[in-house]
């Protein structure tokens, strides 16, 4: 059985189901949000020798996680209490346990992940890759992550104003924060980067490499937005961008199939800028990042690669 872990209609995630379904491989979706509200759960462990169980209903019904052998750890939401829960102590008790139940059985599972958890985890917090980018060879734009108003006046002052990039550590569907260029007019305002860290990068003019990995499979596609409406920041433009697939120079595929190792990733959509004179900059990997927008444009079979390599991880 094939686990996967992801919240329903997350269209990566069905795009790869599906082709798992067509394959014939058993796969049960669990959508942590449903926990403990609207799925229960059951873990046993028996006094004798016999394994434990661990019953947790999903998208095939409720079925015995113990049997997983290889789990997909795609795209999670938080645990939610039950609405007739009212008191917000109580709600975050009836959370927190169930974190507690539910995460320590995940670990517990006998089976191989994309990605492991653990790993996943750490690998979302940039500067950890950034570290790691530089020690396995891989070049970085000038970067600053300060709370102090004068470090980054200076940082600007040293690259010049339009060539610096600022951006938040996080950006969802809730709150999207784009990546944005240092404008004069932003100089009167850094005093408030002593409320929370902010990123501040050189700017690398270019053209933007959405690399996808999938265990030591590297897809690979050019999108070039320098003559869109936004080019600092091709998320704001896919529609107007240029995008076809490319091939990697072999030093560079050596050093980001080593950054992937390094960090325990078997899943990475990985951001490359490559300058004009055919520099590569490692920008950033999201341990679940999206990939269908690439597959569409450039009909690289990124979801069948994901789904071929969960069927892999479960007959290893």
């Amino acid at each position: 059985m094939i686990l996967v872990i992801s919240y329903p209609a997350e269209e990566h995630t069905d795009a790869v189901v599906a082709r798992l379904a067509k394959k014939g491989c058993e796969v049960q979706q669990i959508d942590l949000a449903d926990f403990p509200a609207r799925q229960e759960l059951t873990l046993n462990w028996p006094a004798d020798h016999t394994p434990p169980s661990y019953w947790v209903g999903g998208s095939a019904g409720t079925v015995d996680l113990s049997r997983a052998r290889a789990a997909w750890w795609r795209r999670v939401t938080p645990f939610m209490a039950d609405d007739a829960i009212k008191d917000p102590n109580a709600q975050a008790f009836a959370v927190s346990e169930t974190s507690e139940a539910m995460n320590g059985m995940l670990d517990a599972l006998p089976c191989k992940w994309m990605n492991p958890r653990a790993a996943d985890d750490a690998a979302h917090h940039k500067p950890y890759q950034w570290t790691a980018a530089k020690e396995v060879g891989l070049r970085l734009p000038r970067t600053l992550v300060t709370t102090d108003p004068a470090a980054a006046r200076n940082f600007i002052e040293e690259i010049g104003v339009g060539k610096v990039v600022y951006k938040a550590f996080l950006a969802t569907h809730e709150a999207w924060r784009e990546t944005r260029l240092v404008k004069k007019e932003d100089l009167d305002r850094l005093e408030l980067v002593r409320l929370a860290p902010v990123i501040f990068q050189e700017y690398i003019a270019g053209v933007d490499l959405r690399i996808i990995a999938v265990g030591d499979q590297l897809f690979t596609a050019e999108i070039d937005a320098r003559d869109t409406a936004y080019p600092v920041d091709m998320r704001m433009v896919i529609g107007e961008s240029h995008v076809r697939p490319v091939e990697l120079p072999k030093e560079v595929h050596a050093a980001l199939t080593k950054l992937q190792k390094r960090l325990g990733l078997l899943y990475g959509a990985i951001d490359v800028r490559r300058t004009n004179e055919g520099a590569y900059y490692f920008l950033e990997v999201n341990p679940a990042g999206q990939w269908m927008f690439v597959e569409t444009r450039t009909e690289l079979p990124i979801s069948q690669a994901v789904a071929d390599y969960l069927e892999k991880m479960a007959h290893e």
